[in-house]
C-alpha cells in the first residue's frame, strides 16, 4: 500500500508538475497575505503553569485585593539633586500624576506619598516608583506597559525602566532581534555554502525555495492555531530555525539523489520519480519522526512549550511535504538545467555519489568495522565523559540576567539591588483567603520562624483576605529558597483559612513540578515513536532500539556541554553573558526535544540507504559502507548548514538564544561525527546479522504496515536479497529469516 502512494505521488508531482508549482506559489501569497500577520497576534510569556497554584493565587491576588505586586520599577537619580530638593520631587510627582490618571494605571506608590524611606538610595540622590498595572494576563500587561513607557521620563532626572514586565518586554524585543540578525548572518552563508557543496547556484537556490514555503506556511498555521489557543511569540524563533534548517536537510537529500540518477542516464522525470520513491521515502520517515517527537512538549501543560511544539511541528511537516511535492516537480521541469550557473571552485561537487565503490567515506566506515569494538568503546567513553555534567544540572528561573549587560531593563534592576538594599525582587507571596487581621498576624508569625526567611510583611488586608510579603536570604533558584516555599505550603492555615502561595519562587518550585511530572510521558513518547516508525520504515528491532540508545548518548553529551558552558560559565567570556550557575528547564525541554529529533532524522538518512544496499547485496557490511559512502556527505553537509543556522542564535544577545544555538551545534556535530560515522557503522558491524532481526509475528505486521521500498535490482556479482515485502511464508519460520552476511560475517551467531 505505501509502495502504491508513493507511486501515485511520483506520477502526480512529476505530470502534474506546473500545477504542483502553481499551487506552491498561491500557497506562498497566502501565508505573506495572511500568514506573516502572526507577528502582531502572539501571546507574551507563557512559561507558567496555567493550573498551578502560584498562577491561581497571581489571578486571585488582584481580583481580591487589587494589585499590590509592582510590575514596573522606575529609578530616578541626580548627580547634583536630592530627592528633597523640590525640582527633583516635582520632576517624579508629575510622572505620579501622569500615570494615576492613566486607564491602564491600577496604582502608584513612591517616597512622596508618605515620606517612605525605603523608597530613597542611602545617599538620598535617588528614589524609585512602583506601578501596578490593570491586567490580566501577561499580555494584557505587555500591552499596558507600552502605553505608558513614552509617560516614564522625568525631565531633568536619569530615569532607569525595570521591573517584571520591563524585562520580560526587553526578552521578546531582543529576541526579535536576535531572529533577524541570525537569519541576515545564516541566509548569505547557507547559499554560499550550498553553491559550494552542490557546485551549482541554481542547485544552492531549490533549498532556500523549501524554506521560503516551510517558513510561510508555518506561520499560517501558527495563525491558524493561534485564533483557537494562545501561541507564544517564542514559537517564530522554532519556525525559522526548523523552517529553514530541516529545508537544508530534505533538499540535500532529495537534490543529492534527483542528480545521481541524472548521472546514471534517467530523463528528468525518471529522475524525479526515482527521487520521490527513495528520497521522498527517506523524508517522510524522518519528518513524521521529527515532527511527533517535537509533538511530545505537548504534554507539558506551559503554553511557552505548547507554542515551541507547534511552530515546529507546522515548519517540519510543510518542509517535508514541499520536498515531496514542489521540489520533485521543480526538478523535473528544469532537468539537467539544476546544475546550471556552476561554481568553478571544485570540478567535483561534495555530495556527487560516485560510481566506485571504494570512496573516502566507505574507506572512513571499512576502517571502523575493522575494529569495531574498539572504536564503538572510544566513543561510548567520550560520549559518557561529556555528559558528566549533567549530574550537576541545576535549574532556575528568568531574570534580568538573561538580558545584555546594557539593556535598560538589566541596568535599572542592578541599580535598585545595589542602592535599595531592603527592596525584595523577588519576594514570595502568601494569599491567605478568609483571613482577618488576627489570622494574618498568627500566620505571619509562623511563616517568620521557618528557616531561611528574612523578613515578612502583611501588605494588605481587606474583605477578609490577607497577603503576606515574605523575604528571604539567596535568589530564587536557591535549594534553601525552593525548600522555604515547600514550608510555606506544609504550615497549618489557621481555621477557615485557605493558604495559596505565589511569587518568582513558588512559580519556579511549581513549574519544576509541572516539568517533572510531563518528562517521563515526554521521554516514552519520543522512543516510541522512534520504534515504531524505525520498525515500520526498516523491519527490524535492532535498529529502533540501538536509535534510542545512540540518540540518549548524543543528546547527554550535548546536554554536558552546556552544563560546563553555562550553569558553570566556562563560555561567558566568549559569549559575552553572565551565567546565573544555574539553567532554565523549559528551555532545555525543547533543545531535548529539537536534538532527539535531529539525531533520529540523521539515523533516518544512512540506515535508509544502507537498507537499499542491503536489500541489493545481502551483505551487512558492506552495505553499511555503501551507504555511510552516498550519505556521508549529506549528513555532514546537513549538520554543516543546520549548524550555520544555529550559530546565529548563539551569536545573539538573550543567554536562551545563545543556549539554544551551542545546544543544538554541539548535539548536530556530536552525532554527525562522533555517532553517524564511527558509533553507527561499528554496531552495525559488531550487530551483524542481527541488525535485520526480525520475529514472524512481526514480520506479519511490517508486511501489511510498513513504509516498504520495492526491493532494487541485483548489481552484478552481488547477492539478491528478496526484502521483507517480497517474503512468502514459507520463509518466515519463529523469526525472519535473513541472507547470511559477506563470508568474513558468517557464523551462526551475530558478533
Amino acid at each position: 500500500m505505501e509502495e502504491i502512494m508513493f507511486q501515485w505521488i511520483a506520477r502526480q508531482v512529476v505530470t502534474r508538475r506546473l500545477a504542483v508549482l502553481l499551487a506552491a506559489g498561491a500557497f506562498v501569497v497566502i501565508g505573506i497575505l495572511w500568514g506573516t500577520a502572526a507577528f502582531g497576534r502572539l501571546a507574551a510569556g507563557g512559561f507558567d503553569d496555567p493550573g498551578s497554584q502560584s498562577t491561581l493565587a497571581a489571578q486571585r491576588i488582584p481580583a481580591e485585593l487589587g494589585q499590590h505586586t509592582p510590575d514596573v520599577l522606575v529609578l530616578y537619580s541626580s548627580r547634583s539633586a536630592s530627592v528633597d530638593t523640590p525640582t527633583f520631587r516635582d520632576a517624579v510627582r508629575g510622572v505620579e500624576t501622569r500615570l494615576r490618571a492613566t486607564p491602564v494605571v491600577d496604582g502608584v506608590t513612591g517616597y512622596y506619598d508618605g515620606t517612605n524611606n525605603r523608597f530613597v538610595s542611602a545617599d538620598r540622590h535617588a528614589t524609585y516608583i512602583a506601578v501596578q498595572l490593570r491586567a490580566a494576563d501577561d499580555s494584557q500587561r505587555r500591552s499596558a506597559f507600552e502605553t505608558i513607557k513614552q509617560d516614564l521620563t522625568a525631565p531633568g532626572l536619569t530615569s532607569q525602566v525595570g521591573g517584571d514586565v520591563a524585562v520580560q518586554a526587553a526578552g521578546d524585543d531582543v529576541t526579535k532581534r536576535d531572529v533577524a540578525r541570525g537569519e541576515m548572518f545564516a541566509l548569505p552563508v547557507v547559499l554560499v555554502l550550498l553553491a559550494v557543496i552542490f557546485g551549482s547556484v541554481v542547485a544552492a537556490l531549490m533549498p532556500l525555495l523549501v524554506g521560503i514555503v516551510a517558513i510561510l506556511g508555518a506561520l499560517t498555521a501558527t495563525r491558524a492555531i493561534e485564533s483557537v489557543t494562545t501561541v507564544s511569540t517564542f514559537a517564530i524563533n522554532t519556525i525559522t530555525l526548523l523552517g529553514l534548517g530541516m529545508a537544508v536537510d530534505y533538499a540535500l537529500i532529495v537534490i543529492n539523489r534527483y542528480r545521481e540518477q541524472l548521472r546514471l542516464g534517467d530523463s528528468p522525470q525518471e529522475a524525479a520519480r526515482h527521487t520521490v520513491l527513495t528520497a521522498g521515502r527517506t523524508v517522510v520517515i524522518s519528518g513524521l519522526t521529527v515532527t511527533l517527537s517535537l509533538a511530545s512538549m505537548l504534554v507539558f501543560p506551559e503554553v511557552f512549550l505548547h507554542s515551541m511544539a507547534f511552530g515546529g511541528m507546522s515548519a517540519v511537516f510543510i518542509a517535508m511535504v514541499t520536498s515531496l511535492t514542489v521540489l520533485p516537480a521543480a526538478l523535473a521541469m528544469l532537468g539537467h538545467r539544476v546544475n546550471a550557473l556552476p561554481v568553478r571552485r571544485r570540478a567535483v561537487s561534495t555530495l556527487r555519489a560516485r560510481g566506485e565503490e571504494e570512496g573516502a567515506w566507505a574507506r572512513i566506515a571499512r576502517a571502523v568495522m575493522r575494529r569495531p569494538a574498539s572504536y564503538a568503546t572510544a566513543v561510548v567513553v567520550v560520549l559518557a565523559v561529556l555528559s558528566l555534567p549533567v549530574l550537576h544540572l541545576r535549574f532556575g528561573g528568568f531574570d534580568e540576567r538573561v538580558l545584555p549587560a546594557d539593556s535598560g531593563p538589566r541596568v535599572a534592576a542592578e541599580a535598585l539591588a545595589r542602592d535599595f538594599p531592603g527592596l525584595a525582587s523577588f519576594p514570595i507571596e502568601v494569599l491567605a483567603e478568609g483571613a482577618g487581621a488576627p489570622q494574618a498576624v498568627h500566620l505571619e508569625g509562623a511563616i517568620r520562624a521557618l528557616p531561611g526567611v528574612s523578613s515578612v510583611t502583611v501588605t494588605a488586608v481587606r474583605a477578609g483576605h490577607a497577603l503576606l510579603e515574605v523575604g528571604y536570604r539567596g535568589e530564587p533558584a536557591a535549594a534553601s529558597t525552593q525548600a522555604l516555599v515547600s514550608d510555606i505550603r506544609a504550615l497549618p492555615a489557621p481555621a477557615g483559612v485557605s493558604v495559596l502561595v505565589a511569587g518568582p519562587p513558588a512559580e519556579l518550585a511549581d513549574q519544576l513540578h509541572s516539568l517533572a511530572a510531563g518528562l517521563p510521558w515526554m521521554l516514552l513518547i519520543m522512543a516510541v515513536v522512534t520504534l515504531v516508525l524505525l520498525f515500520l520504515a526498516f523491519g527490524s528491532v535492532v535498529l529502533p532500539v540501538k536509535a534510542v540508545l545512540v540518540n540518549v548518548l548524543s543528546v547527554g553529551a550535548a546536554f554536558g556541554v552546556l552544563v560546563w558552558g553555562f550553569q558553570y560559565g566556562h563560555l561567558s567570556g566568549f559569549l559575552r553573558f553572565t551565567s546565573t550557575s544555574y539553567l532554565e528547564p523549559t528551555t532545555l525541554v525543547l533543545v531535548l526535544a529539537l536534538l532527539f529529533g535531529l539525531a533520529t532524522d540523521y539515523e533516518v538518512f544512512l540506515l535508509s540507504r544502507v537498507r537499499e544496499e542491503w536489500l541489493r547485496r545481502g551483505d551487512n557490511t558492506a552495505a553499511v559502507a555503501a551507504g555511510l559512502q552516498r550519505t556521508g556527505g549529506v549528513i555532514t553537509a546537513a549538520a554543516l548548514l543546520l549548524g550555520v543556522v544555529t550559530a546565529g542564535f548563539a551569536s545573539g544577545q538573550l543567554v536562551i538564544a545563545k543556549l539554544i544555538g551551542v545546544g543544538m551545534v554541539s548535539g548536530l556535530a556530536l552525532d554527525a561525527v562522533l555517532v553517524r560515522m564511527i558509533l553507527v557503522p561499528s554496531t552495525m558491524r559488531l550487530l551483524g546479522r542481527w541488525n535485520w532481526w526480525l520475529p514472524a509475528p512481526l514480520a506479519a505486521v511490517y508486511r501489511r504496515l510498513g513504509l516498504q521500498e520495492a526491493a532494487p535490482p541485483a548489481r552484478p556479482g552481488s547477492v539478491p536479497v528478496g526484502g521483507v515485502p517480497a517474503l512468502d511464508d514459507d520463509l518466515v519460520g519463529d523469526v525472519l529469516r535473513v541472507v547470511p552476511d559477506a563470508p568474513d560475517e558468517a557464523g551462526p551467531a551475530p558478533r
